[in-house]
């Protein structure tokens, strides 16, 4: 009995630490110089908090460039996505409606240009980001509304655009809210 009770007494204790102790001190050491300090990115307009640069929300104002839809309502703290698959017909049903919407509120787009990241939801519900190709669909929509010129909202659109960080590693990507938020300050203007 003692050559079983007395190693896995001693490995549960080496666990209990590891991951317990060891593990978590190591995840909030490497939070401390991550940019926010572990808190998240907040982003300020106007000088009150609006959101935090990588937790997507919904803007459903027209004037406004769309994000990803959410499987939860872009609720932060229950994220996930539908459990849905390509082949269920509810989930079918779901994108034909949301690629309908987005047709008939971006008529210039035809039908196979429709970014399916703007139909689609993402694995967490709550994507802060969209290609430059999904921002760039909507760029006619958020123009004409705002009574801008197309090529302004264009070269905002294409200022916004944020390069990976190591080449070839991962795509470009638009942070939505930081998005909005210029075309909030250029319209000011």
């Amino acid at each position: 009995m003692k050559t079983h009770l007395f190693p896995a007494l001693r490995l549960s204790l080496a666990m209990l630490v590891l991951c317990c102790l060891i593990y978590p001190a190591l995840v909030w050491t490497a939070a401390q110089v991550a940019p926010g300090h572990g808190q998240g990115v907040q982003l300020t307009h106007n000088g009150r908090v609006v959101g935090f640069a990588n937790v997507g929300q919904k803007f459903d104002r027209p004037g406004y460039f769309n994000t990803r839809p959410s499987a939860v309502n872009y609720a932060a703290d229950g994220s996930g996505g539908s459990n849905k698959g390509p082949s269920n017909p509810e989930y079918l049903a779901t994108v034909h409606t949301r690629v309908e919407a987005f047709l008939s509120h971006n008529p210039t787009i035809a039908l196979s240009e429709v970014p399916a990241e703007l139909v689609t939801a993402s694995g967490s519900g709550l994507d802060p980001h969209l290609s430059p190709a999904g921002a760039y669909a909507q760029v006619e929509r958020v123009a004409r509304l705002r009574g801008l010129p197309v090529a302004r909202v264009r070269a905002l659109v294409a200022a916004q655009v944020e390069e990976p960080l190591i080449v070839f590693f991962g795509p470009a990507k638009v942070n939505v809210l930081r998005l909005n938020l210029a075309l909030d300050s250029l319209q000011g203007r």
